[in-house]
């Protein structure tokens, strides 16, 4: 299990996780078309490395992370997020990144540890 550090303040960073996300999605997709085939092999990366990224923090968290990948085609994406928790400690991020073929959206839920 992850040590946390017990002096630091426990809230939740958005931007930090923003720029984290965006860095995870950047050394993925990078500048790379839209290829049906690779998408789950993206997808897995994108969370699996924003996950290990947002744990070396070492804060009290619990996260979930969540990736959608679609081709930029005219199609319409409506998304929505909703959470019942202690909003002083707790948050959620959505980073919204896109290249010529296809957007990505990644959202993220931090819940704090009880210590």
């Amino acid at each position: 299990m992850e040590e946390y550090n017990s002096g630091d303040e426990v809230v939740f960073s958005a931007d930090e996780a923003n720029l984290t996300v965006k860095e995870c999605i950047e050394g993925v997709i990078g500048g790379a078309d839209y290829i049906q085939s690779k998408v789950n092999q993206w997808t897995a990366s994108i969370v699996e490395q924003s996950l290990t990224h947002l744990v070396k923090q070492g804060r009290p968290f619990k996260y979930i992370v969540n990736c959608t990948i679609m081709q930029k085609s005219g199609a319409g994406l409506h998304t929505a997020n909703s959470c019942y928790w202690d909003t002083a400690t707790d948050g959620s991020c959505t980073v919204r990144w896109e290249n010529r073929t296809m957007y990505c959206v990644v959202s993220v839920f931090a819940i704090a540890v009880a210590l």
